[in-house]
């Protein structure tokens, strides 16, 4: 299986001022899994989305969009 990326890279502050750039799905649920301050509806949306764009079953992109909203609802800063 090849590497699915996104258009542009997150950059994303986590707790600690420790700065991780987030190039795709997978490395969003990696972040998700392991780093992640709050679970709301949106980590969890952000989860299925990133499973569904590595399997080819919904656009990277749309991952990417609800992975920023969960880093919002989280109170974490993305760029």
């Amino acid at each position: 299986m090849h590497q699915v990326l996104w258009s542009h890279p997150i950059k994303l502050g986590l707790d600690g001022g420790d700065v991780r750039t987030v190039m795709g799905p997978s490395d969003a649920l990696a972040c998700l899994a392991g780093q992640w301050p709050h679970r709301g509806p949106y980590y969890v949306a952000a989860r299925s989305a990133c499973r569904a764009a590595i399997a080819g079953r919904r656009a990277p992109d749309e991952a990417r969009r609800l992975f920023m909203f969960a880093a919002e609802e989280a109170h974490l800063t993305a760029h």
